[in-house]
């Protein structure tokens, strides 16, 4: 299933991004200025310099905006060396500072700055690492928007790239364990393409988008493999004169190509996951609350030997 959501994201995207139209700010909800903007960006497999997966990396409410997230993602792992082999908890904590601040009418930079706090059993005990994490730039272009603010139904396309900056330690220590990932950062720059498309008619929508990361080695000449993200949100607007609350229902997918060593591929390393999803925002004045969770669908990580079990995040963000 995950398989065909992604083509059809694929196919989706490429056909309306290919129309024209000038660029505009992203679609008003109300009068109170009020903007869907689902922008998502990626983490390695289990969070090693986590920024926030596909649990997205912007406000829905907030047009521009400073705030604070915290998201927690539950995993279990296996070295599978025997049917009976233990399986142990894994636990990764994150809390981030972001925000996002629009340059021009067409152009938005986002901006987030990790703190990690993990842990895990081990056959040796538990285990804690903590410290800042890699540090990640997003600009988005709108490339298309709808003209007239008052159509029955409303489109707008974005596009962009980033960089992830290396300011996490990477332990070398942990590269030969079951999960490789089990790290606060990448120790490498990284590079991110990035694609979004948003359909609304009324108070019903729906956002899709679609980013890539390119990997580079680090100087443990330790390389993460690349990795595609790809989503899907449907949300709904309601609007009284106290609060604006935006529940949202949707699926999300990541896909982890192989791990490299001294230009060797790691085995064991690559994988995907598709995941459901349910949300919501609620805001009022320029306060804004937020919540998701995420649970696996269908997995294949590590070869099998590491399990996702569930996602969930929080946000607290101020209207600039």
């Amino acid at each position: 299933m995950k398989k065909y959501s992604f083509l059809i994201l694929i196919a989706f995207q490429l056909a309306i991004a290919s129309g024209n139209g000038n660029a505009t700010n992203p679609p008003k909800f109300s009068s109170h200025n009020h903007i869907l903007d689902l922008k998502e960006i990626l983490c390695d497999a289990c969070g090693c310099s986590a920024s926030g997966g596909s649990m997205g990396f912007a406000s829905i409410l907030n047009p521009n905006f400073i705030g604070v997230r915290y998201f927690n993602q539950s995993y279990k792992s296996t070295d599978g060396l025997y049917s009976n082999s233990p399986w142990y908890e894994e636990n990764f904590n994150t809390i981030q500072v972001w925000g996002r601040i629009p340059v021009t009418k067409k152009i938005q930079i986002s901006a987030l700055l990790p703190y990690h706090f993990h842990n895990r059993e081990s056959a040796n005990g538990k285990q804690n690492i903590s410290g800042i994490g890699d540090a990640t730039l997003l600009g988005m272009y709108e490339v298309f928007k709808t003209k007239n603010d008052s159509a029955t139904v409303s489109h707008s396309v974005q596009i962009g790239a980033g960089v992830k900056i290396p300011f996490g330690k990477f332990d070398e220590a942990n590269n030969g364990s079951i999960n490789p990932s089990y790290q606060v950062g990448t120790g490498s720059w990284d590079y991110i393409l990035a694609t979004e498309y948003v359909i609304k008619r009324k108070q019903f929508g729906l956002n899709t988008m679609l980013n890539y990361v390119i990997k580079t080695e680090n100087d443990k000449n330790y390389r993460f493999g690349n990795q595609t993200n790809y989503a899907g949100t449907f949300f709904y607007l309601v609007e009284t004169s106290k609060f604006i609350f935006v529940p949202q229902l949707g699926f999300a997918g990541e896909i982890y190509e192989d791990n490299y060593q001294y230009n060797q591929k790691v085995r064991g390393t690559a994988g995907d996951i598709f995941m459901s999803k349910i949300g919501f925002e609620i805001g009022r004045n320029r306060w804004s609350f937020g919540a998701n969770t995420m649970l696996p669908i269908n997995q294949n990580l590590n070869a099998g030997r590491v399990e996702a079990r569930y996602r969930w995040s929080v946000n607290l963000n101020y209207t600039l």
